[in-house]
């Protein structure tokens, strides 16, 4: 699944496209996403001026005059720009047509992304309303970390995993950012020494930014709007590196599955 690092360099690659234009049309050949598309979408948003592009956590806002268009790529969603005659492929589900004549157009072969429309303050949807702080933001702090993990036995990795602690911290980026904070994925979260909270705190900003710097990492089906794929996945420690000599000590890579999730970690550098 796209992750944070992915969906903002999505962001940053659509939006100077986006930014001033009008909304010239909308066709949507599939309506039956995570949920369908509304039957109004296409009138919501048409002669629309894009005022914003913005991202809160997995979610991207597109910001017009009259509202916001919620959108999430799911599993398997990108976004690219392309030219009004580019033909639509097989899982092309809908196209956003710019004044400009480019096109943006979603493509999700396995139809969990989502496609939203309020009139409202998007921050009180009920999607984006309960969500914890940005994970790049000053407000998720190694101060902020270490005060809610006090009274919590469950494993750190799956508690900066969970979206009501820090949003945006996937599989991938919670894996190496313990890794650059030597500590084990099982550690109970209330036994992070003060310390080690600055010390992740950082790491997960730290392993965020550089992700973002390459354009995210792509597993399977990422790319960005470009259509290129991220290359962060060159630069991880431990992820998906299992029985691999680990980058800083040469042991071998563990894996486990914690949470119905696999978790890459070694255990001579993290404890």
């Amino acid at each position: 699944m796209p992750e944070l690092p992915e969906v903002e360099t999505t962001r940053r690659g659509i939006a100077p496209a986006l930014l001033g234009s009008r909304i010239a049309d909308m066709i949507v050949r599939e309506r039956r996403l995570r949920w369908p598309i509304a039957a109004k979408f296409e009138t919501a948003v048409r002669d629309q001026i894009v005022h914003g592009v913005d991202r809160r956590a997995k979610y991207l806002l597109i910001r017009v005059g009259t509202g916001t268009v919620i959108l999430h790529l799911g599993m398997s969603g990108s976004l690219r720009l392309v030219s009004r005659d580019t033909p639509a492929k097989k899982h092309d589900h809908w196209d956003l047509i710019l004044d400009s004549g480019m096109v943006l157009r979603f493509h999700d072969p396995r139809r969990f992304g989502s496609l939203l429309w309020t009139e409202d303050d998007p921050a009180r949807h009920p999607l984006l309303k309960k969500l914890a702080p940005e994970p790049l933001s000053q407000e998720f702090n190694g101060a902020y970390l270490f005060k809610i993990t006090r009274k919590r036995a469950v494993a750190i990795k799956q508690f900066i995993m969970n979206s009501h602690t820090v949003v945006g911290v996937g599989n991938i980026y919670a894996s190496e950012a313990l890794f650059r904070a030597k500590i084990a994925p099982r550690r109970a979260a209330r036994r992070i020494t003060q310390a080690e909270a600055v010390k992740l705190a950082n790491a997960i900003k730290a392993v965020l930014k550089a992700a973002i710097k390459i354009g995210g990492t792509t597993l399977r089906d990422y790319v960005n709007a470009d259509g290129a794929p991220g290359y962060f996945r060159q630069k991880l420690f431990v992820y998906e590196r299992a029985q691999a000599p680990c980058r800083v000590c040469k042991s071998p890579v563990k894996q486990f599955t914690q949470g119905q999730r696999s978790t890459y970690w070694c255990s001579t550098c993290q404890h």
